[in-house]
């Protein structure tokens, strides 16, 4: 469980660096970039380890409904990060939320809590859901009133849910191959 915290733990701080100390983050420079997705990478490696060497309490399991909702919030989350796109132009989403991305991680974050009710689920996806507000809080309290971004042409919107979609099966066939079944109970 320490290696799966300090995942967590690594990946809160790199993320929220250069909002809490952006003189720091300011003159590192380039240089700061490449550290950050370091530590980022970093905390990925130690966040899977941790997860997949944890132990812990179970107080719910998978059940067909669970899973069905879950996969279903699931491809809610893929086109919620979809949508976030890069900067310019949003499909109309996109220019409705302020934060579609760690939009994205809440709903992936309650979707995989709906089907993993153990202690080591908790400390992960609860940790990256509080991360994922915090960041929203944070960004909203340093960078004031919002303005949406224009809409793209009708060929995004078209596109946008199919590249969630096939986001979505990838990293369903990638669960599968690692052992982790995301559909069936």
């Amino acid at each position: 469980m320490p290696i799966l915290i300090a995942g967590v733990a690594l990946w809160w701080a790199a993320h929220l660096f250069k909002r809490v100390a952006p003189d720091l983050r300011a003159r590192m420079g380039d240089a700061g970039k490449g550290a950050v997705a370091l530590a980022l990478v970093v905390s990925i490696v130690l966040m899977v380890i941790g997860y997949r060497n944890a132990d812990g309490a179970w107080f719910w399991g998978r059940s067909p409904a669970m899973v069905g909702i879950n996969n279903l919030l699931m491809l809610l989350a893929f086109y919620l990060f979809a949508v976030s796109g890069p900067k310019g132009a949003k499909v109309w989403l996109g220019t409705k939320m302020r934060h579609p991305q760690l939009t994205a991680v809440i709903v992936f974050c309650v979707a995989h809590l709906l089907v993993n009710g153990d202690v080591p689920s908790f400390v992960l996806f609860g940790g990256l859901l509080a991360w994922a507000v915090t960041e929203i809080l944070v960004i909203n309290a340093k960078e004031g009133p919002w303005t949406p971004p224009p809409r793209a042409p009708l060929k995004k919107e078209i596109t946008t849910p199919i590249i969630a979609l096939v986001a979505m099966v990838v990293v369903m066939v990638i669960h599968n191959w690692l052992g982790v079944v995301p559909w069936g109970a």
